[in-house]
């Protein structure tokens, strides 16, 4: 029986068949580019890979890298993996506390500092004594450069393999609920669950055509890790592009011309009111109503958000409005959901041309076992699964079953042909004075689907009625002074309510619709790094309000002015 093939030995493969294609187009600056062919990237991953070795690291020894998304990230990673390491990566957007909490905790013997824009509030995390490099487009340090330390370094050879249980890989939750955990992901568990991620887009996006992907969500988060990074290590065919900066952003995905992209609501939100900015909604919806013209300007709109040679479009990481998907279909992208989480290394559930919902997450990938508990948590095993978590043992006997399934909790149903539908989390349950318990996440769904509305959060424990904050679209922010605009605002999140309410079972029913006084950002510790909320500290800073709020008279309420 042939052993199948792990990670590296398919960028091996891809190294010695087709050195001079180009793998990774890295801009820097001034609408400038470079081009990283395979057998580039490789040249330097095995000269830093030999580099690593003279320092007598540790077998599996951590190797931490702080950088936002480019090139040497996949450099890096395999210089790490063929010197015989272990990768941990850390969220650029990370304060200082989780930065040192993540180093300390992983032990990393050493850190690859890379492109940052908050270097400057980051670099008193670094332990005293722990080696640094700085990759190339890092923030000016005193460490040693990748590029000194290559130019002068033989390559690696040969095809320096790893066991398929060798620790590739710690993931760290981006830790919605408290601190980070350390997701143990082997060499074996990445290279199935990415073996089957390559066979569901060649089987959906036209078999063995290369594909274009821009990698922009964190690469410290598993989805990217996964679906951007480890997909294109094992396929090989496909060009990674990477963006510059969030002022650049729609020009990058212009560039890339992506034959696929899946992003978070947040974002498709944020494309759709960008279109709505420049063209009103009425006048957009009486033009794609026409025959023949409106195909025309449904791919005029996609193609000036770059995003019109899309094959495949997908949502993930938290629910996305039905009526959102619906806008993007009559504009010709047909944008589907998926579930997956860092535990199962992205790979779990897909929505399929042929197979699809809004509101319910798709049908299980091939390889991949579910099945709902008694109180509606969902339970996966799938290729992609951890090993454990780092350190924390407990936590393993808790979150697996006897029979080797892993508890998401999630709550969820799924329907008799298979589709899976997430319908909250269960530490996310509340109860509230009438002894009811309310699920947020389904009624902070219906909220977000308003065009007013960019974020919300549903609470109320020990109140008799829950509440809801909602944080309205930044475009909007700097405009509330204007009286007209905010009273208009008003009585449409009045009306919202209304409609939201008439929807729910009389113990879900919002007293209140308060407008957030400030941003929610993860700056200030408001959402992850992954843009989901951290709903223990945002109800820790709404607490000292929320009596007032309840004694306020009106079901809508800005929270600024009841200071």
């Amino acid at each position: 029986m042939t052993t199948p093939k792990l990670i590296l030995d398919h960028v091996y493969d891809h190294e010695a068949a087709q050195p001079g294609q180009v793998f990774l187009t890295q801009p820097v600056g001034a609408g400038q580019v470079i081009d990283y062919s395979w057998g580039r990237t490789l040249d330097e991953a095995r000269r830093m890979a030999a580099h690593l070795r003279s320092l007598g690291l540790a077998p599996g020894a951590r190797v931490a890298m702080l950088t936002k998304n480019c090139a040497h990230f996949f450099m890096a990673e395999l210089a790490i993996w063929m010197a015989g390491g272990t990768t941990v990566a850390i969220f650029p957007t990370e304060t200082a506390d989780n930065v040192r909490y993540v180093l300390e905790h992983s032990g990393a013997s050493l850190l690859f500092v890379g492109k940052l824009d908050t270097w400057a509030q980051q670099a008193s995390a670094v332990p005293a004594g722990l080696p640094c490099i700085a990759l190339p487009l890092a923030p000016p340090t005193d460490f040693e450069t990748w590029d000194a330390i290559i130019a002068r370094t033989e390559p690696l050879g040969g095809r320096p393999a790893r066991a398929a249980d060798d620790l590739a890989m710690l993931l760290y939750t981006s830790g919605s609920t408290g601190q980070p955990k350390g997701v143990m992901q082997s060499f074996g568990s990445i290279s199935r669950a990415a073996d089957g991620m390559v066979a569901d887009i060649r089987a959906h996006e036209g078999g063995d055509r290369p594909t274009r992907s821009l990698s922009y969500l964190p690469l410290a988060h598993a989805f990217e890790r996964a679906w951007v990074e480890a997909v294109s290590l094992i396929d090989g065919s496909g060009r990674i592009y990477f963006a510059e900066s969030i002022a650049t952003f729609v020009d990058d995905l212009k560039r890339a011309r992506p034959t696929h992209f899946i992003s978070v609501p947040r974002l498709w939100s944020k494309f759709q009111l960008g279109v709505l900015a420049k063209m009103p909604a009425r006048k957009l919806d009486r033009l794609l109503a026409i025959p023949l013209l409106g195909r025309f300007v449904g791919r005029k709109v996609l193609a000036g958000l770059g995003l019109g040679a899309v094959v495949r479009a997908g949502s993930g990481s938290a629910p996305i409005p039905a009526d959102l998907i619906a806008w993007y279909r009559r504009l010709g992208l047909n944008l589907l959901e998926g579930y997956g989480m860092t535990e199962d290394f992205a790979y779990s559930h897909a929505s399929t041309a042929a197979s699809n919902a809004p509101g319910w997450v798709g049908l299980p990938y091939a390889g991949v076992e579910v099945r709902i508990e008694a109180d509606g948590e969902i339970l996966i095993k799938s290729p992609g699964q951890l090993v454990g978590y780092y350190k924390q043992p407990e936590l393993d006997a808790e979150c697996f079953t006897a029979d080797g399934f892993f508890r998401t909790g999630d709550l969820g149903e799924r329907r008799g042909d298979g589709l899976l539908k997430v319908t909250g989390r269960k530490k996310e349950l509340f109860k509230t004075s009438k002894g009811k318990y309310v699920a947020p996440a389904p009624i902070e769904n219906q909220l977000n689907a308003h065009p007013r509305v960019e974020m919300s959060l549903v609470s109320g424990v020990g109140q008799a009625q829950p509440f809801a904050v909602v944080l309205l679209d930044e475009a909007l922010r700097p405009q509330l002074g204007d009286a007209a605009l905010r009273q208009q605002i008003d009585t449409e999140l009045r009306q919202l309510l209304a409609e939201v309410n008439a929807a729910l079972a009389p113990h879900e029913q919002l007293q209140l619709l308060v407008v957030a006084a400030e941003p929610w950002s993860i700056e200030n510790g408001m959402l992850t790094p992954t843009l989901k909320l951290k709903r223990g500290r945002i109800e820790a800073a709404l607490a000292p309000q929320i009596q007032a709020w309840y004694a306020a008279q009106g079901p809508v309420l800005w929270a600024e002015a009841l200071r």
